[in-house]
């Protein structure tokens, strides 16, 4: 398992998942290499919606996109933002994660949108998942997660409360049918 990428991948939380920051989510990972592991969280929205997060940073939004939904990407600098988006624009602080999905960290992505001029899809979040070198290898050998290919529309043209079954359904299993336990032969 020490040669695991899973970059471009889906985290599914195992019913068993002790940590409430994960319990019942679908993380997509950003990046991941021996140094560790980045993530969003992709179905967990917040009671904060785009018009009011863009208010208080002095933006406006595009009428269209209000009343779209702020998520919690996870416990890691939940005061920062964090959006995932299709490419091909790339601002200041841009990861492409590959062809389809790109995260950007700097405000400029927001000016854009304000600017109706940002990326055709995207969806914005307080904070990230991280893990350390091996951390997040560990977790999956304790049965904390499973994981699968991402595919973009789960994550840009579902909703939130979809996103979850929508990426069992990519591994073939019905969310109810797992269990808490680890099975041992």
């Amino acid at each position: 398992m020490d040669t695991i990428n899973l970059t471009h991948h889906f985290l599914i939380a195992m019913p068993g998942m002790a940590d409430p920051n994960f319990n019942g989510t679908l993380t997509y990972i950003c990046d991941h290499s021996n140094q560790g592991a980045l993530g969003v969280v992709v179905n967990r929205p917040i009671e904060l919606d785009l018009s009011t997060l863009f208010e208080q940073i002095g933006l406006s939004l595009p009428q269209r996109l209000h009343g779209n939904t702020v998520y919690f990407g996870g416990p890691v600098q939940t005061e920062r933002g964090f959006v995932l988006h299709t490419p091909p624009l790339t601002f200041s602080s841009t990861l492409t994660v590959n062809d389809a999905v790109s995260l950007t960290s700097s405000k400029d992505v927001l000016e854009a949108v304000s600017q109706d001029a940002g990326p055709e899809k995207f969806m914005v979040s307080l904070g990230y998942a991280g893990w350390a070198a091996g951390q997040l290898e560990d977790e999956i050998k304790q049965n904390a997660w499973l994981s699968v290919a991402a595919d973009p529309q789960v994550i840009f043209d579902l909703a939130p409360e979809e996103r979850l079954s929508a990426a069992m359904r990519l591994l073939g299993i019905d969310f109810a049918s797992l269990s808490e336990e680890a099975g041992h032969a």
